[in-house]
């Protein structure tokens, strides 16, 4: 889970966080995930600061995690057993008496693999028997708990612990789009994000039959409970789940979980779950501590959210917006959210700071998943740069990238309806959308508009001119746009009527990128 694909346990994680770059697992939310029990991990053993100068000083200081491991390892072996039998680790023994009769085959755990939870709907694929190994199956457990979508499980409610344990509530993090700021190790971004807290950090979701926090029953839906704190919040169990333990061929069976200190016998594995209802929170604005808001198509504001046809670079500058509006470091109300602390951070030119920024090389990563109904459809997710000082310079360029990206796609729109208008000239109504796409390319522009779109933030994050680099990025746009077009008008017949349709769709498009409509940076020299 390391830049070099080593697995470790917990413990070791937090141990070597300062010499491992990152966690990585098979999917975006799967890291975000574990990221997230890390830090709930770093709130229930005391390490994490209680006030914004202390953050600062923890994220500049490189400060040790080294008591978060401590902590850990310190931990009774039976309190951290997945497959404990009163307590196991992250789920609700409450579902044993119905498991053996009731549950599915381990890829229910798998987001990715489990297609509708709808207990109706045939799913002969979550009855194949082949084990899971605990550690994966562990991991998927968590990326359950926080991005399960929302559906009706097929648990029986009637024969287990009651009707609305099928009502699958959406997970915590699966409605909008999760930002994470990346520092260079893995105790970098651990520090990055760990929000200050003086009032204690509440507790440690450790089991749904441990602890003092009173769960939920399933006879009524039951309202939304207050967070504890960061711990509770972090460890948050969103799926009531349980898991039955067994061996991979060819190893011993045993238990343990192969997740912290004490791991028990050798490749344990998953055979059989049961998932159902979880948890329900009631969040306050404080604990939504990386939200972008964004405004949709009526006019309201919700957290940005993950769309399957609209690339997240798009929408980047949402990420920058937050930061550049940000209050500064002389402002003494206490901060609220990650982006105002991020920009509390001095930058080159900043009175308030050296002529150097301290922290460097954040990246402000966004995931988000992809759900159509209660089925998961795909992760999106991207990386942009974060350099102390330059919010409000990458805004800039951020957003003027995402116009005039917006504008040439548009303008390739047009000149694909200037071809089609002589291409054919009498065309049936049925026929004209087929038709138009035979010419309408922006599908490959927004494909290719991608990297240079990176390119233009990490050359604005370096400190070059913001002017410079929106010119250059336009003008690679507008270069490829014009490619493509190019391509896709070949396939018009050698004869008048096609080199017409040709002409027309590239002047169409050379007068579109000239007009004063159009962004600055796209009308040449004499704009």
């Amino acid at each position: 889970m390391t830049g070099e694909r080593v697995e470790r346990s917990l413990t070791g994680l937090l141990e070597d966080a300062d010499g491992l770059r990152a966690v990585d697992d098979t999917t975006p939310g799967a890291t975000v995930a574990l990221l997230e029990y890390l830090l709930a991990i770093c709130y229930a053993s005391g390490t994490y600061p209680a006030t914004d100068t202390e953050w600062q000083d923890w994220v500049e200081q490189g400060h040790s995690l080294a008591e978060a491991a401590k902590w850990l390892a310190e931990q009774p072996d039976g309190e951290w057993d997945l497959f404990h039998p009163t307590e196991p680790l992250g789920q609700n023994a409450l579902l044993a008496p119905f498991l053996d009769r009731h549950g599915a085959g381990p890829a229910q755990l798998v987001i990715e693999r489990v297609g509708d939870y709808n207990q109706f709907f045939d799913h002969h694929h979550l009855e194949h028997p082949t084990p899971l190994p605990a550690a994966e199956a562990f991991r998927a457990m968590l990326t359950q708990h926080v991005y399960a979508p929302a559906g009706r499980a097929r648990i029986s409610g009637k024969e287990t612990l009651g009707p609305t344990i099928t009502n699958l509530a959406i997970g915590r993090l699966s409605s909008r789009i999760r930002v994470v700021a990346l520092g260079s190790t893995l105790g970098e971004t651990l520090r990055l994000n760990l929000t200050p807290c003086a009032d204690g950090p509440g507790e440690f979701n450790r089991s749904w039959t441990a602890g003092t926090t009173e769960r939920r029953g399933f006879r009524t839906k039951p309202d939304g409970r207050p967070v504890s704190g960061p711990a509770d919040l972090h460890s948050h169990l969103g799926r009531s789940i349980l898991m039955r333990p067994a061996a991979l061929p060819g190893t011993g069976a045993g238990t343990g979980t192969g997740t912290g200190a004490g791991a028990g016998a050798k490749e344990p594995a998953v055979d059989r779950v049961l998932v159902g209802a979880g948890e329900l929170l009631a969040l306050r604005r404080p604990q939504l501590q990386d939200v972008v808001y964004a405004s949709t198509a009526e006019g309201k504001t919700k957290p940005l959210w993950a769309s399957a046809s609209r690339a997240f670079w798009r929408d980047a500058h949402a990420l920058y917006a937050a930061v550049k509006d940000a209050r500064r470091p002389d402002d003494a109300r206490q901060s609220v959210n990650l982006y105002e602390r991020l920009a509390r951070f001095p930058g080159p030119d900043d009175p308030h700071g050296p002529d150097s920024p301290p922290v460097r090389g954040i990246k402000l990563w966004a995931v988000g998943l992809v759900a159509k109904q209660t089925t998961a459809i795909t992760w999106v997710s991207g990386v942009y740069p974060f350099a102390p000082g330059l919010g409000a310079t990458l805004h800039r360029a951020s957003k003027g990238g995402s116009e005039i990206a917006e504008y040439v796609a548009t303008s390739l729109g047009k000149a694909a309806y200037a071809a089609w208008e002589i291409a054919y000239p009498n065309p049936k109504p049925s026929d004209k959308a087929g038709q138009i796409a035979r010419f309408d390319v922006r599908w490959q522009h927004w494909e290719a508009a991608e990297d240079p779109f990176n390119l233009l933030l990490e050359r604005t994050a370096s400190g070059e001119q913001v002017d410079e680099c929106l010119l250059d990025y336009a003008s690679t746009l507008a270069s490829n746009a014009a490619e493509f077009l190019a391509k896709s008008l070949d396939s018009l017949p050698r004869n008048s009527r096609g080199f017409q349709a040709r002409a027309a769709a590239r002047r169409r498009f050379e007068s579109e990128l000239a007009s004063r409509k159009a962004p600055a940076q796209l009308q040449g020299e004499d704009a």
